[in-house]
Parts: structure tokens; C-alpha cells; sequence
């Protein structure tokens, strides 16, 4: 081999690598003009996205249209410190915590615009930008990053530090007394278990104008979920996929080890999810009136669909699911207990335990959660905090970009 032959070898080389970097670079930074890749793959199973079922074949657009009106929160930098701490930036620590917002985001989008709304980009609706508002990075937004690190130390989180599924889910509720626009009943189910007349009794109240008729306050419930010691056990496979085909869904949060994500849907044995590992710079959205406020408004809406094998999953979730009225409600328990609930024939694939009154050794603390002095609901929440402490031992910078 001679000279040019050993230069022309090594250019390859060279260049392939390069080209293997800017396509790396491309998908995690969502530049995906830089890529041609299967986004959705093109096969007889059906794609489904929070309780809607698509045809990859001829619902292509609509899929990604539904995907990209989701409401995307990431790492953002330059806001103003949180509380009395340095941070004006929730990169390597709030992924978790933009994840806990993406699932609330998503209920008050149902909520207050339905499941059908679809973002336009060139459009400006007053109702949708209300909603973005009330998740800007300052102190004043409701369900801003300052008002859920802040709200997370009363849960033994020091600002800063990585949140659990499980830490997420009792923030957010707490949170969520607090909207008085959206008057939300957020339920966490304690033990993977579900207590259909507690939560009956939570979202019911008397009208006042009229004390002899009763209304049904909007529900978010959220059921924390162990599907294994450090992998999911393949037996619930079937049992996650449920989760996304119901009308009443939210999507889960979870993630892979030190990593939270999103997850929106499913097609085959592919999770679909919206990530948060980008950093963006802080983004004020007063009336989307202006050219600035249109690219701020882009920065919410993920253009690139991403997909991840079931069982690279974090074997700790949350499920979540969205019941703006009662029979909403009654229609998903009966769901659950058909497809999640253990029986006779699948006694292993069992994800929840569902029941009309909580058993007797049960009791409800005082933030209206359920307690018990069982060794076993013990062991059961103590995984998943353990489970908190074991994503936050490897820093997740590698997958943070500026």
C-alpha cells in the first residue's frame, strides 16, 4: 500500500468519525435537520400516544402533531436564584422535577383545551398561553422549577438535589392546592394501591350555590409504581404498554438509571418519550405577540421523537392519569382491574391492587395519605426512596448540553 492509498484510508476514517459525532450531536441536541432517522418505525403495530391509537402507515403527520403539542420543559439557565441558594440554572439536577411538570402541564392541557387541541405555531391562543405562563422559571408561577425545588425540601430535598418519582409526585400535589384556576385533586396511590372510595371522597364536594348537589373536582392520579430491583421484570411489560392505551392517561414518569424521562406512548416493545436533557435559556411567553416570543414558544414543543426499549426502563415509575369527571373515574378502575390488576390467569403481571375501602389497618396521615404500620408497605416506599439515592450517586452531566 502506498502513501496516498494509507492518506485516502485514514480520511475515511476520519470522516466517518466525524460524521458519527455530528449525528451524536444532532440527537442530543434535538437537531434532527442534521438526521435522517426512523423517528416512528413503519409496522402493523399501532402507535399509541396518551389513550390514542395511530396507524404508522397512514397517521404519520398526526402522530407527530400529537407528540409535538406536548408540552416540552427542560433544563433551562439564567433565571433568578432560587430562595436564598445560587442556582439560576436546573442543569445535572431537574430532570426529574421538568418531568413532574410535563405530566402537570399535560393535565391542565386536557383540562382546560381537551385532548384533541393541537399547537399551532404561528397561532396565538390566549387559553394555551395562560397555561404556559403558570410554568415560567420565577418564583410567582405556580408550577414554576423555584416553586417545586422550594416545596421539595420539605421532603428532604435540599435544592439541588435529584428527585425521585415518588418525591415528584407528593411535591406536585401539594402544588396543585395551590391552582386555584384548575381546582385539581392530585392523588398519590401509596403501595401500588388504589382505595376507589378514599379518591371518590377527595373529588366530590358540595356545590355552593346549591348544598344538596355534588360536583366532581378533576383528578390527577398518580400510582408510584417498583417493577424490579435494578430492571424492569419482563412480566410487566404488557402491563406498562397498558398504561398508555387508556383515554383517562398522562403518560409515565421514570427514565433509565440517572437519567428522568417523559413517556408519552409506545409502539412495538419501544417506549416513546419527551427528554429533558437539553439546556435552554430562560423564556418569558407574555403574549406571543412578537418574533422573540414565537422561537420561545418553539422551545416547548419538542421537534424530534424519541424512542427507548421498555426494559432499558428504570424499574421505578409513576403512572399517571388524568379524570376530569366521575365516570371518568369509575371507567379507568374498571380498566385497571381488567388489565393491571392480578388474577387467576395472570397471577404474575399483576401492577396494582385495587380496592373499594381501604383495609382496616390502614389509616390517612395528615396530608390525607394512606399509612400503615404493615412491614411490607414499609419495605415497599422505603424502595422507592432507596431507589431516589441510587439515581442521584452518578452525575448525569454527560447527557446535559449548553
Amino acid at each position: 500500500m502506498d502513501w496516498k492509498q494509507i492518506i485516502q484510508k485514514h480520511s475515511r476514517k476520519i470522516l466517518n468519525r466525524i460524521s458519527m459525532d455530528l449525528m451524536l450531536e444532532a440527537y442530543l441536541t434535538h437537531e434532527s435537520s442534521l438526521m435522517d432517522l426512523e423517528d416512528i418505525p413503519q409496522t402493523v403495530d399501532p402507535v399509541w400516544i396518551l389513550g390514542k391509537k395511530y396507524n404508522t402507515v397512514i397517521d404519520i403527520q398526526q402522530i407527530r402533531n400529537d407528540i409535538q403539542s406536548r408540552l416540552w420543559f427542560t433544563y433551562r439557565k439564567g433565571f433568578l436564584q432560587i430562595g436564598n441558594t445560587n442556582f439560576t440554572s436546573d442543569r445535572g439536577w431537574g430532570c426529574m422535577l421538568r418531568c413532574g411538570q410535563m405530566v402537570i402541564g399535560q393535565a391542565l392541557i386536557f383540562l382546560h383545551l381537551g385532548r384533541d387541541w393541537r399547537w399551532d405555531p404561528d397561532k396565538r391562543d390566549i387559553d394555551y398561553l395562560k397555561i404556559l405562563r403558570m410554568f415560567e422559571d420565577k418564583r410567582s408561577a405556580p408550577y414554576s422549577i423555584h416553586q417545586i425545588a422550594l416545596m421539595g425540601v420539605s421532603h428532604g430535598k435540599q435544592v439541588g438535589e435529584w428527585f425521585g418519582p415518588n418525591t415528584i409526585a407528593q411535591v406536585l400535589k401539594k402544588l396543585a392546592t395551590m391552582d386555584e384556576l384548575s381546582s385539581l385533586v392530585f392523588h398519590v396511590a401509596l403501595d401500588n394501591t388504589l382505595v376507589i372510595n378514599e379518591v371518590k371522597k377527595l373529588c366530590t364536594v358540595m356545590e355552593q350555590t346549591n348544598s344538596s348537589k355534588q360536583i366532581w373536582k378533576p383528578l390527577v392520579l398518580v400510582i408510584p409504581l417498583r417493577l424490579g430491583i435494578s430492571t424492569i421484570n419482563p412480566a410487566y411489560v404488557q402491563g406498562v404498554k397498558m398504561c398508555f392505551t387508556f383515554p383517562q392517561s398522562l403518560g409515565v414518569i421514570g427514565g433509565r438509571p440517572n437519567h428522568a424521562l417523559y413517556f408519552i406512548g409506545f409502539v412495538g416493545n419501544d417506549v416513546i418519550f419527551l427528554d429533558p436533557h437539553t439546556t435552554q435559556q430562560i423564556g418569558m411567553l407574555p403574549n406571543k405577540d412578537i418574533e422573540t416570543e414565537h422561537k420561545i414558544d418553539h422551545s416547548y414543543h419538542c421537534q424530534q421523537i424519541n424512542r427507548l426499549p421498555i426494559l432499558n426502563m428504570d424499574p421505578s415509575l409513576a403512572a399517571c392519569f388524568m379524570c376530569k369527571t366521575e365516570n371518568d373515574f369509575n371507567t379507568l378502575c374498571h380498566e385497571l382491574k381488567v388489565h393491571l390488576v392480578q388474577s387467576d390467569q395472570s397471577p404474575s403481571q399483576s401492577l396494582i391492587t385495587i380496592c373499594d375501602d381501604r383495609p382496616s389497618d390502614w389509616m390517612l396521615d395528615t396530608s390525607g395519605n394512606l399509612s400503615t404500620s404493615s412491614e411490607n408497605v414499609a419495605v415497599s416506599l422505603s424502595d422507592l426512596e432507596l431507589n431516589d439515592k441510587k439515581l442521584l450517586t452518578d452525575s448525569d452531566d454527560d447527557f446535559e448540553l449548553l
